[in-house]
């Protein structure tokens, strides 16, 4: 068997990892590339093998950096099944076509510049329709149910606690007379977050790809969320300013949401308007309101008491852009909840442009923001950003809860390995910037699993 570590390598974007086999060919992910546009916009278009050579993709979850470039892969001629949970399935049917739209507006302001540039114009990576043309190929799976993925290969999805639907992969391959038990984490979760179950443990591996997104840094005790936000409430509410909150559409605004109610529901912040604006986040809502098999069993216990943990007196969803505007006119105090996580794109930049300048004000970074990043920068509390290509001055107060991340820590991934080394013959760790990486590869060497190996784009290695 070989793997070749075509991306997400030493990198938190464009998660792919191709198999071969016995002569067939396995991708793990097809996500989208992103960061500096002229470098994405290349790698994307390029797929890194011939897609007409792939026999089958295997989704560890929907999220875009591991989904996003799938109607590529289609467009290129990939005509095999994409192997994913039921819900990584429903997420990606609404992602891909918000990805579709996102990349229209982005070509589109990319070929204002060039016609005034005199430059060849650009065409879109795909379109809606393409991005709808994918949904086809999915093949939806049970949790914890093995399924053939090609001769000599099956699989099984644990849960990994990461969003709705993520999964673990396990692949049993068997290939000349051999067999070999290999686990990908995708983004493997956390122990005790809101609304998802805890990642599943596994002990049966020979060979595990681990993400390594906080391969260095550790987070707030959960324990403390609730605490925390609350208090973040109350300074801007008291100030009568205006808390953002970026968060992404699936996962972290319905994570958000939930707590917001659960503090609602106890008294322990006070009644104010929260607005959540964004059109993806209302459409991944009504998904996971769908898929309570996904849940925690404390959340389902607060699903029977309270019907809806996402819907409660006092929170509105905003679908229009009409809506979307009205918020510029609203005094605080209250909260806007908006995508893209990153500050990349979306109504999000809207509120920030009308709000990082006033005091009052607070910016909440609930997510992982890369480098490269308009959230990156606000994190950094750099004196000015650029928002639609005009600087403005940060004056709002940040605020960063990294103990929302639904990304395991470092002590988290390496308790996690550590359950699983039954007898790991190597560790090879992607999905991380490249100091992340090499610190946690040095912390599972310390575990005493002498193979451990950080990959370098294109790197392949034979099992």
């Amino acid at each position: 068997m070989k793997i070749n570590f075509l991306g997400g390598v030493r990198d938190v974007t464009g998660s792919k990892h191709l198999l071969e086999v016995s002569g067939k060919r396995i991708l793990l992910e097809c996500g989208l590339v992103q960061g500096h546009r002229a470098e994405a916009f290349e790698r994307n278009r390029n797929l890194p093998f011939d897609p007409r050579g792939i026999d089958a993709v295997i989704l560890s979850h929907a999220h875009i950096d591991h989904s996003g470039n799938l109607p590529t892969l289609i467009n290129g001629g990939f005509r095999g099944d994409i192997h994913c949970t039921m819900a990584t399935a429903d997420l990606v049917s609404i992602l891909l076509r918000d990805s579709a739209h996102i990349n229209a507006k982005d070509v589109e302001y990319v070929n204002k510049r060039h016609r005034r540039r005199g430059l060849p114009l650009v065409e879109p990576l795909y379109t809606i329709e393409d991005a709808e043309n994918t949904l086809q190929y999915l093949v939806a799976h049970n949790y914890n149910r093995w399924f053939p993925v090609t001769e000599g290969v099956d699989a099984l999805l644990r849960d990994a606690g990461h969003i709705l639907g993520s999964a673990i992969v396990t692949l049993d391959i068997e290939e000349r007379g051999n067999r070999v038990r290999l686990g990908f984490t995708g983004d493997l979760g956390r122990k005790d977050l809101p609304i998802l179950r805890d990642p599943a443990l596994i002990t049966d591996l020979d060979y595990l790809i681990t993400e390594s997104t906080y391969g260095n840094r550790l987070h707030e005790d959960i324990a403390r969320v609730e605490d925390e936000l609350a208090a973040i409430v109350h300074e801007t509410h008291a100030r009568r300013g205006k808390l953002i909150i970026p968060a992404f559409a699936v996962g972290r605004t319905q994570e958000v949401v939930y707590t917001l109610h659960r503090l609602r529901n106890s008294g322990r912040i006070p009644s104010l308007p929260i607005f959540v604006d964004s059109p993806l986040a209302i459409d991944a809502t009504e998904i996971f309101r769908v898929h309570p098999e996904c849940f925690d069993e404390e959340t389902n216990e607060f699903l029977l008491r309270e019907q809806d943990p996402f819907g409660f007196r006092g929170l509105h969803y905003l679908r229009t852009v009409e809506e979307s505007k009205t918020l510029n006119e609203m005094d605080g105090p209250l909260i806007i909840i908006s995508a893209s996580g990153m500050c990349e794109a979306g109504r999000i930049l809207h509120h920030l442009k009308n709000n990082v300048e006033d005091p009052r004000n607070t910016v909440l970074i609930v997510s992982y923001q890369a480098e490269h990043t308009l959230g990156r920068r606000i994190v950094e509390k750099r004196d000015r950003i650029r928002i639609f290509g005009d600087d403005y001055r940060l004056r709002a107060q940040v605020r960063v809860m990294e103990s929302f991340s639904a990304h395991a820590d470092r002590n988290e991934l390496l308790d996690w390995i550590d359950h699983a080394n039954s007898g790991l013959k190597g560790v090879y760790v992607v999905h991380g910037e490249e100091e992340e990486c090499l610190a946690l590869a040095e912390g599972i060497e310390e575990l005493g699993i002498e193979k451990t190996l950080v990959p370098r784009l294109g790197e392949a290695v034979v099992i």
